[in-house]
């Protein structure tokens, strides 16, 4: 087989290989349960090639830019020994990456609408504009700060179990106080926050930083900024509900 050629179909058939248990389940109750053909196959089967050949070209791109990037930036920063600007950068590294996400962005005005109609906010679209962006600063806000923490978890070799025992007790103890309307949208909030764009950059930044330093298990320490990502928007977001909503 032609190299070339060989090379352009790995990604492809690698994808349409992680899809396929996706599509089986689909089909076999949508056929064999709920005895029902496939409405508009013609569709579907666009939208799934459609589906195929962006799974490739992502996997692709994180492969070739946003892991080595990642990587890259954080020996660099090891290498400068400054630890202002490589905390700096991790805050801004989060925050950007986060304020930037599709899926935050998506779900902001959503939950916008929601809080519109049940009149927990103004429904003009002045007052849904400003609730969502209030929502998707504080989400990138805390992935900042939680990247900031991250980070210098690294450099200091401090347990992780511990400090994300303790985020949870924080959340615990913080969602008594919190509006109910929004104590929802926190906890899914960090689920939102970690998807394509921030997951690839902290996570090379991470193992990066960590096999860059003397004494540091790439394995061990590189990994758990995610679980920061994940952990502190779910406070920030009950706070932002605390003081926006009656």
């Amino acid at each position: 087989m032609n190299p070339s050629f060989k090379a352009v179909m790995q990604p492809l058939l690698n994808a349409l290989r992680d899809l396929a248990p996706i599509v089986a389940v689909i089909v076999f109750f949508q056929v064999f349960v709920l005895h029902q053909s496939i409405p508009n196959l013609p569709d579907m089967l666009v939208g799934f090639a459609c589906v195929v050949v962006g799974l490739a070209l992502f996997i692709q791109g994180l492969e070739l830019a946003l892991f080595p990037i990642g990587e890259k930036l954080a020996y660099a920063f090891a290498k400068k020994g400054s630890l202002f600007w490589l905390l700096l950068f991790a805050f801004l590294l989060g925050f950007g990456t986060t304020i930037a996400e599709p899926a935050l962005i998506a779900i902001a005005g959503k939950a916008a609408d929601i809080a519109a109609q049940g009149e927990l906010i103004g429904s003009s679209e002045a007052d849904k504009s400003s609730y969502a962006n209030g929502l998707r600063l504080s989400v990138a806000f805390s992935v900042g700060l939680a990247i900031f923490l991250g980070v210098l978890r690294i450099l200091k070799g401090w347990r992780l179990p511990y400090m994300i025992m303790g985020g949870y007790i924080m959340v615990q103890l913080l969602t008594p106080f919190a509006p109910e309307a929004i104590i929802g949208i926190a906890y899914d909030s960090g689920g939102v926050t970690t998807s394509t764009i921030t997951v690839p950059l902290v996570t090379a930044l991470g193992v990066g930083l960590a096999s860059s330093i003397a004494g540091r298990n790439p394995v061990l320490d590189g990994f758990g900024l995610i679980a920061f990502a994940s952990l502190l928007p779910m406070l920030f977001v009950m706070v932002y509900g605390m003081v926006v909503l009656p």
